[in-house]
């Protein structure tokens, strides 16, 4: 990590000594001489970071050294960070007074900045000069390679009576290598993917040395590559395995040669265990060597990183995940109460079960832990162990990290910075890639990077480590694309603790109240979780340590006693970039927040009687993120809001007190994620934000909710929005609400509002326009709309030409009070007189092709559901013309709803069925059992009359 951090500090401090802004504000002479003396001293300790960090892990003064490098490495980048505010003010001020000088009050202040600056400057400059002195005790070697780190040898022999487990991993992998892809084109390549100590080479031995491998081929060859991987030395290993002496040639070309003969019109199985590199010109000349061996030949692999199964063209993958509970007590008992007298084991088994679930299936964990215990022999011994944090614990240090260590020294500089950041998440809590990717931008871990953007930045960061094997129990979008959720193995959450033990600190609420805990770390440490009970005080003490860079407050059960620490934590925690008070039952946010001039992400989600926002939250110019959501009792957003010129989210998802919104987000230029905008009803005058300043907004993405649509008076504001071109868009919310009585013609402000065309999802509510669909609304313009809503238009009696839609899979009708009947005009099979749209001449031949999940909810006049056919010369004699694939159908409070269609009791695919308060049709239901009994999960009103077991 002080690698990661004293390179953030160099780029920064490059950007300072030669910014100038508009010959105002600059650095003077001696300052900039002072800043370039400590660019040079900052890239001298830089040559030796590489090794200094690797050896911190065994030698304690190294790691004292590097600690005092991080201290005042963390005090430069406040002090830049500092620096960059006060121009950013400046620029903010030059903004506002465009056609005046700068008042004589400014220029002051820059003057006793720059001062303020340059003393602060010469101390830090002084104080790296004396570290890296100090740096000259330990001979660094400078530049060491990550790969010239000790890495353990690995060999194909193991006692199979010492496994315990892996019995199905075991067989699936044999299956494979004996059986599967012998008549495949080409090298089948298996690999083995997992975290360090998951147990990859154990399994990939227990197959090597399997009787019935052992027979299948006749020649099995196992090479440790490790990292690097190094050609030569691993053709040497692959020929000296089949010929059985060492080869006397050096040359690649030579041994790949001699290789090629070896295999040629052979069985061969080739295991190349711990394979790290992501160069494939590394492994394609070897490949090519391999590939004259007789089919069915086999490469199994083992490896961390899913990135380098791909690159090696694997046409099989093995993620390895944990042992199962039962494997693992197994496996830690073996070891921990061997040799024990049987009266002794049974004290002893009850701590040691609960020890072992600490190992969450982790190989590499039961073996170090079991080795621990094997030479503590009373139960008080085990119990402390059990109450111990792994990373505390010396033994676990020595024996489970160094494999991680291998992993994470195999990580660039600003991964290695975010993976330690992740230790502030509470252990085997869900983590948020959104929230994570948020706080990593708020530690400006990305700085530098200005030919990126930060949020992409950030999801390459996170896929990076979750490809190897950081990251597990992922949880993905409703497309099963994007991760949105994952969690952290408790061991690697353990190794992520111990990296940062001497910065990042979590509190429980029996913690809080002692002090001492505080002190023993004498108040440098950077980043605190803290949790707090309902009715637990919040410590003062926390306010004393002046360096908190992120401060997440846990409050599950909505404290009260927050709000009274607020004005102390403003003054004192002025170098703070995360604050988390999210669920604090906070009511007013005092005005010293203004202070914290560093804060990049402020969470204040969850206040649900927070009424407002002081004008002081304006002068965070470095703030990022800004999370109101459920902040459901907030009236206003402080009206200079356009301030804030770095702010890229509002999250102000069911701010439902807000009624308008400050003309001055039109100046939020770089927001990415804005929830909600609404309209207001003109009673401000011009100092709301309207319609037409949507179109400043140009990089908005994902999902956007407008409101009060039903205020919006001028339908040339709707077309200024050019919601049409904002490509990043994904989901539309449109609701036509009003505060007001309804001031213009909907239709045509509908028809303004355009989405674009890779829209996925959209919503339509309270629309009170007439039975004018938009002419957008077809499969030309939305070719991609996955999922769709329709509510409370009251005044459309037909529904549109939905069936159209080529990608739809989910649709929701609610609130339809108009609607009497749905027939062909909602197939999209033919135009219904007062329709501005109408089918194209190329309409799909199958109504809803894509649809899986249909519901009616509210539908209190629908009577006729009518039976459609699609004429033969149209769908070509198919079959399931309308709506092939629908699985789901829901209908809700229909009550006057007579009959289903026979195209959809007709359906294979449909498996859910669930009719509640419709009374008619339930009666109906109960009539046609014969015809509606062949759907396998039938739901009337809240029972199931017939449900399937799969």
């Amino acid at each position: 990590m002080a690698d990661a951090l004293v390179s953030a500090v160099l780029q920064q401090l490059t950007a300072v000594v030669y910014r100038d802004i508009e010959k105002e504000v600059t650095l003077v002479v001696d300052v900039r001489k002072e800043a370039q003396k400590l660019k040079t001293t900052l890239q001298t300790l830089q040559a030796v970071l590489m090794d200094a960090e690797k050896r911190q892990v065994n030698e304690a003064a190294v790691k004292l050294w590097l600690e005092k490098l991080k201290a005042t490495s963390y005090d430069m980048d406040d002090l830049i960070d500092d620096w960059n505010t006060f121009v950013l003010k400046f620029q903010v001020s030059n903004n506002k007074v465009c056609l005046c000088m700068p008042s004589p009050c400014f220029f002051f202040r820059k003057i006793v900045l720059h001062h303020d600056f340059a003393v602060n400057i010469r101390d830090l400059n002084k104080r790296f000069q004396a570290i890296a002195i100090e740096k000259d005790m330990f001979s660094f070697e400078l530049n060491r390679d990550s790969g010239e780190s000790e890495r353990p040898v690995t060999t194909s022999f193991l006692d199979v009576s010492e496994i315990y487990g892996r019995d199905q991993e075991k067989n699936a992998i044999i299956r494979t290598l004996l059986f599967e892809n012998s008549q495949q084109q080409g090298l089948p390549i298996i690999s083995v993917v997992g975290m360090g100590g998951i147990g990859k080479t154990t399994l990939a031995q227990l197959a090597y040395n399997d009787q019935e491998v052992k027979a299948f081929f006749e020649k099995r060859i196992w090479v440790c590559v490790s990292d690097p991987f190094d050609e030569i030395r691993v053709a040497k290993a692959i020929l000296a395995a089949l010929t059985g002496k060492a080869p006397s040639v050096a040359e690649l070309e030579s041994l790949l040669q001699k290789i090629h003969l070896s295999i040629e019109r052979k069985m061969f199985l080739l295991i190349l265990d711990d394979v790290w590199t992501e160069d494939p010109m590394k492994w394609e000349s070897l490949k090519h060597s391999l590939k004259c061996g007789t089919p069915g030949s086999k490469v199994l692999i083992t490896t961390r990183k899913e990135n380098v199964a791909k690159i090696m063209g694997s046409t099989m993958l093995f993620p390895l995940g944990q042992l199962y509970e039962e494997e693992c007590w197994s496996l830690f008992s073996q070891v921990a109460l061997f040799g024990r007298p049987s009266g002794d084991r049974k004290g002893l088994e009850e701590i040691g079960k609960k020890i072992a679930k600490k190992c969450k299936g982790l190989l590499l964990a039961a073996k170090v832990l079991g080795g621990l215990l094997r030479f503590k022999k009373s139960k008080e011994q085990w119990q402390s162990v059990l109450n111990s944090e792994l990373w505390e614990l010396e033994e676990v240090e020595k024996g489970l990290f160094p494999p991680l260590l291998l992993s994470y020294y195999d990580l660039p500089s600003t991964l290695r910075q975010c993976f330690a950041y992740c230790a502030l998440f509470i252990k085997d809590s869900v983590i948020e890639k959104d929230k994570l990717i948020k706080l990593w931008m708020a530690q400006g871990f990305f700085r530098g990077m200005l030919h990126k953007v930060m949020e992409l930045i950030g999801e390459e960061c996170f896929d990076d480590l979750a490809m190897r094997s950081f990251f597990q129990d992922f949880q993905k979008d409703e497309n099963n694309n994007s991760v949105m959720k994952c969690k952290m193995h408790d061991i690697v959450h353990d190794f992520a603790r111990f990296l940062t033990k001497n910065e990042c600190l979590m509190l429980a609420m029996e913690v809080v109240k002692e002090p001492s805990r505080i002190d023993s770390y004498n108040g440098n440490f950077r980043h605190l979780v803290m949790v707090l009970e309902k009715e637990s005080p919040f410590p003062s003490y926390i306010c004393n340590v002046e360096k908190l860079r992120s401060l997440l407050i846990k409050s599950y059960n909505k404290n009260s006693l927050i709000s009274g620490a607020l004005p102390k934590l403003f003054d004192q925690l002025k170098c703070l970039r995360s604050l988390d008070l999210s669920w604090g039952s906070i009511k007013e946010i005092p005005k010293g927040i203004g202070k914290l001039i560093n804060l990049r992400y402020l969470k204040l989600s969850n206040n649900h009687d927070l009424l407002e926002l002081p004008e002081t939250l304006c002068d965070l110019y470095n703030l990022q993120t800004l999370d109101l959501t459920q902040c459901r009792s907030l009236l206003k957003l402080p009206s200079g809001i356009g301030k804030l010129m770095n702010l890229r989210h509002l999250d102000n998802w069911e701010t439902f007190g807000l009624r308008s919104m400050p003309k001055g987000m039109r100046r939020l230029t770089g927001i990415r994620s804005l929830k909600e905008v609404v309209v207001s009803d003109g009673s401000n005058g011009n100092k709301t934000f309207t319609l037409g300043d949507l179109a400043n907004l140009s990089y908005l993405r994902g999902d956007l909710k407008i409101r009060g649509l039903g205020n919006a008076g001028d339908v040339t504001e709707a077309r200024k929005a050019k919601l049409h071109s904002k490509k990043d868009l994904f989901g539309l919310t449109l609701n036509f609400d009003s505060s007001t009585a309804r001031m213009c013609d909907e239709d045509t402000i509908l028809e303004a509002l355009q989405p674009p065309g890779n829209m996925e999802r959209l919503d339509i509510r309270c629309f009170n326009g007439p039975i004018l669909f938009p002419s957008w609304l077809n499969s030309s313009a939305l070719a991609q709309l996955r999922h769709v809503t329709l509510g409370n238009c009251r005044n459309w009696t037909l529904l549109p030409p939905l069936g159209e839609l080529p990608s739809l899979e989910s649709l929701q009708i609610l609130n339809m009070n108009g609607v009497k009947k749905v027939g062909e005009e909602f197939l999209g099979l033919r135009k219904e007189e007062g329709q501005t749209s109408t089918p194209s001449s190329s309409s799909p031949m199958i109504a809803f092709p894509n649809l899986k999940s249909l519901r009616f909810s509210n539908m209190v006049k629908w009577k006729h559901w009518i039976n459609c056919e699609i004429p033969s010369t149209r769908v070509a004699e198919m079959d399931n013309a309308i709506m092939p694939r629908l699985q789901s159908l829901d209908l809700q409070r229909c009550g006057m709803l007579k009959a289903l269609p026979h195209y959809l009791l007709g359906l294979t695919s449909l498996k859910e069925l669930s009719v509640d308060w419709c009374p008619v049709l339930v009666e109906y239901c109960q009539k046609e059992w014969s015809n509606i009994s062949r759907i396998p999960n039938i739901r009337l009103d809240g029972v199931y009359v017939q449900r399937s077991s799969h």
